[in-house]
């Protein structure tokens, strides 16, 4: 759990909400902005939802741990699809998250927010006996128990965000499976009222409200700054917190409005072309092929 004081304020608290850079197909001038904007905002905390590698290389490992740690600014990490090994068969299945793992020891372990906690949940698995290939969501039971037990523990009146890889949306409209057990986990998570669940995986931003028996749930995700661009320019989430209230804009290259931005439902995966039906932000800048990984 990255963490908070117990401490209530009435201050705003303001994050940076990045996603899926992809070091191997990094964006450098997108990164060289997010950096600067960083350096001379000094926001309170950068919470970075996964997929920090493109094929979890240690040179590429190593990229991004000097990135991170160049921002002299409280950083929580969590884990994405593409953090986990890609050619090592062994360490993917035996040790998938070793490499990830030299990235969180040298990280702030907890970050010391008035009254907000940022709880990790993971959805990323070594391998999927439902479907291949392995790079949509799965929320196990023991992640979603392991979620949970930390934010019971919390202290009263400790508002919460969710830190996963992967949007929830267990199935599109069309029957179509995304996250395996999403459905559950975000019945239990707005049972606990948090204020939201950050995520990233499909490089286009959205803040979506989805509508659980346990009530309302609020769904925010980052776009890339990565050349794996879909139908948006490089971005990330500025996050304002006050009180119970989150207000989100979506920061861009281009300087577009986040109405520009944002995405009206979830994707299946991150796959460009997007394919007919699938949903495109109004700037609809779709790429027709990914950039070629070598």
């Amino acid at each position: 759990m990255h963490s908070r004081t117990a401490a209530e304020s009435g201050d705003p608290l303001r994050l940076f909400h990045l996603s899926d850079i992809h070091f191997g197909l990094e964006d450098t001038r997108a990164l060289d902005w997010a950096k600067a904007c960083i350096e001379q905002e000094r926001p309170d905390a950068v919470a970075i939802t996964g997929d920090l590698t493109m094929r979890a290389r240690h040179p590429e490992f190593r990229a991004a741990c000097a990135w991170i740690m160049a921002l002299d600014i409280p950083v929580t990490v969590e884990v994405g699809n593409h953090d986990i090994p890609y050619f090592n068969l062994y360490e993917r299945f035996f040790a998938p998250y070793k490499r990830f793992k030299v990235i969180e020891r040298v990280l702030e372990t907890q970050l010391d927010l008035p009254a907000l906690a940022i709880v990790p949940l993971r959805t990323t698995t070594r391998a999927q006996y439902q479907r291949f290939p392995w790079s949509n969501g799965w929320v196990t039971d023991h992640a979603l128990h392991q979620t949970l037990r930390a934010i019971d523990a919390l202290p009263a009146g400790t508002r919460v965000l969710v830190a996963a890889h992967h949007p929830l949306t267990e199935r599109r409209a069309d029957g179509k499976l995304l996250t395996i057990n999403g459905t559950h986990a975000m019945e239990q998570l707005a049972k606990r009222r948090v204020l939201g669940i950050l995520s990233g995986h499909i490089h286009d931003p959205f803040d979506l409200t989805a509508q659980t028996p346990s009530g309302p749930l609020r769904m925010i995700g980052a776009g890339t700054l990565s050349l794996r661009i879909r139908s948006t320019p490089p971005s990330f989430n500025e996050i304002v917190v006050s009180g119970d209230q989150v207000k989100v804009t979506a920061r861009n290259l281009d300087e577009l409005p986040s109405e520009a931005l944002q995405i009206d439902r979830v994707p299946e995966n991150a796959l460009p072309p997007r394919a007919p039906g699938e949903p495109v932000a109004p700037v609809g800048n779709v790429p027709a092929t990914d950039p070629p990984v070598h």
